[in-house]
């Protein structure tokens, strides 16, 4: 096992750095004012400071099963299991598949990578086109395979986002087949045009979904869950309770208090996709203007840009950059090329986008 390269390089980095690496959210962004509102009424009650239920805090629990029914995708409390972190949620599913096979996304998100690893998963890498996983591919690929994970919308790191058609021709697979898909979604909410259906929602019997506050709210509760089936679901519990217990009782309580009125995280999410959105196209402006070389398609929604500077070794160029104070992560972490570059748009200023993009220039 390696560490994470975005992990590990956020302990090298000061507060003169400007850093395009971590899929940090903006946190001028976070609902604190709410937040301590709602966490102000949840510590009047000594109860929750108490252990909790494995599976997670009852309201919450069917806070998220309401969301999911309100997206047209049939769900009860007891389908969800409440994860430190849709992270967490990872481990759990492949320390049960472990020594397995899986089929993924070339690139593909690296903790993901870390967890395949750790859990001697067998993978079988699908290369992405920018309507998602080549259908044929896929059939063939999953002939060799117990699992599938994938990042359907905006994916880490290339910000993919799967059509329609594509989420279909492959939930037509999935039902031909007898694996089970792991779909992570963490971004799926930072759309800028508009929402996508699952493709869980087409196979509930066959998938787990991930969820996670983490991107949509503040990442530092470590809140998220998994959707599937009971028969999916009952098997993960003993190695949740293995693990931690539960997760934290005062951040699921928090956020469950903060949900009730409904029309405070609506808003809020709104907040994020107009904010997120001004910043991406900033963003490429600015890479248009000093780095013209660099080749990529502008997202539709999420926290990243990904691209190819074509014969630059852009682990060589990460190390160079650190030293001029700006850092973003190299292709070659997620399994992509070693010309590919991930950028994180929504954590930076409008000021240190420009300034960030120059030093990175003057580094060519």
């Amino acid at each position: 096992m390696k560490r994470s390269f975005i992990r590990e390089i956020l302990e090298y980095i000061d507060s003169d750095t400007i850093s395009f690496a971590g899929g940090l959210p903006d946190v001028s962004l976070f609902p604190l004012d709410e937040l301590q509102k709602a966490a102000q009424r949840v510590l009047e009650n000594a109860d929750s400071l108490q252990y909790g239920h494995s599976t997670g805090y009852a309201p919450l629990k069917e806070q998220i099963a309401k969301y999911y029914r309100d997206r047209g995708f049939p769900t009860v409390a007891e389908n969800i299991l409440i994860t430190s972190g849709s992270q967490q949620g990872l481990d759990i599913i492949c320390r049960y598949y472990s020594g397995t096979s899986i089929a993924i996304e070339k690139p593909s998100y690296l903790g993901a990578l870390n967890i395949f690893r750790l859990n001697n998963l067998n993978r079988f890498d699908m290369p992405l086109s920018q309507d998602g996983i080549d259908s044929d591919l896929f059939r063939k690929s999953i002939l060799q395979t117990k699992l599938a994970y994938l990042i359907p919308d905006f994916q880490n790191p290339s910000a993919t986002c799967y059509t329609d058609k594509n989420r279909k021709e492959i939930a037509r697979a999935i039902r031909d087949s007898q694996i089970v898909l792991i779909e992570d979604s963490p971004y799926s909410e930072l759309y800028f045009d508009m929402p996508h259906n699952s493709i869980s929602q087409l196979v509930p019997e066959q998938s787990y979904h991930l969820g996670s506050f983490s991107k949509m709210l503040a990442p530092s509760l470590r809140v998220g869950w998994i959707r599937a089936d009971k028969a999916l679901l009952s098997p993960l519990i003993a190695y949740k309770e293995a693990m931690d217990l539960h997760t934290s009782g005062i951040s699921q309580r928090i956020i469950s208090e903060y949900l009730k009125d409904g029309k405070s995280f609506r808003k809020h999410l709104q907040k994020l996709r107009t904010s997120y959105r001004k910043k991406m196209n900033f963003f490429c402006e600015k890479l248009d203007l000093y780095l013209p070389d660099f080749e990529y398609t502008r997202p539709r929604g999420g926290m990243f840009i990904y691209g190819k500077l074509k014969g630059v070794d852009t682990v060589k160029l990460a190390k160079i950059c650190l030293g001029k104070g700006v850092v973003f992560v190299p292709g070659a972490e997620f399994n992509g090329a070693s010309d590919e570059i991930r950028f994180n748009f929504t954590n930076s200023s409008f000021e240190e986008i420009s300034e960030g993009l120059k030093r990175i220039k003057s580094s060519l």
